[in-house]
């Protein structure tokens, strides 16, 4: 299984902080927002590789700074040749161009690359491995104001995804799904073509809203939960929080 980590955007929301140097490189503590992440993730037997993803404008940082670690699978830099917000492959196009610049033939987890998680991916690759089809990550999420700004699903008593609307006006459950995923190799051509077949290029969650309607997946409840920096004052409130521990 490949790991591909999707960090090619450009953080406009965090200003000056990220006008030269991308978020998820950003420090929490003696560690980095994808440091976290990937230290848990290089811990599971079946990942074989971790691939990101990002843009012409940061690809050399990300190449500086995985040089400097030390996991124990294999680091891959993908540059996707952009250089502004406004030319932006958008994420799902990210995805695709590193699926055909490697020839990607494998199980995929893919990530965001901005989150803090208080669980582990292992508990989500056990999952998928049980269910053996291509799985998405839910929570519940009491807000309505919050349903209406991210995908919703509608799942049955065995977690089989029924239905996703992105941004629901009327969210038919309080299932939200954050941006992790889990595309079996069996769906791979399913992905491949999504785009030409009408998916969104944009946000990650699309690609789920389109495979949902084209192949059986299953939703995985998070476990614990996950801090979001999607703002100034979201890093600086993670810094603050979790930054000494």
């Amino acid at each position: 299984m490949k790991n591909i980590v999707i960090a090619a955007g450009y953080a406009t929301r965090l200003g000056e902080l990220t006008k030269n140097f991308p978020k998820p490189l950003l420090k929490i503590g003696d560690n980095t927002i994808l440091g976290r992440m990937l230290d848990d993730i290089d811990g599971i037997a079946d990942i074989d590789e971790h691939i990101i993803i990002t843009n012409h404008k940061f690809a050399h940082i990300f190449e500086d700074w995985a040089k400097g670690l030390k996991n124990k699978k294999p680091i891959t830099i993908v540059d996707d040749g952009t250089e502004t917000n406004d030319t932006r492959l958008g994420a799902v196009c990210d995805l695709l161009f590193a699926m055909e610049k490697l020839n990607i033939d494998d199980d995929m987890l893919v990530v965001a690359a901005d989150n803090l998680l208080f669980f582990s991916f292992q508990e989500f690759t056990d999952f998928a491995k049980a269910k053996q089809t291509s799985c998405i990550m839910c929570h519940e999420q009491p807000s309505i104001e919050k349903l209406q700004r991210t995908g919703v699903i509608v799942v049955d008593d065995q977690m089989r995804v029924l239905n996703m609307e992105e941004k629901p006006l009327e969210p038919k459950s309080h299932w939200a799904v954050p941006p992790f995923y889990i595309y079996m190799k069996k769906d791979l051509e399913l992905v491949r073509h999504a785009v030409e077949n009408g998916c969104g290029k944009d946000a990650p969650g699309n690609l789920a809203h389109y495979m949902v309607e084209h192949t059986t997946m299953h939703a995985w409840p998070m476990s614990a939960g996950r801090f979001d920096i999607g703002s100034l004052d979201t890093y600086y409130e993670a810094v603050e929080r979790f930054g000494k521990k």
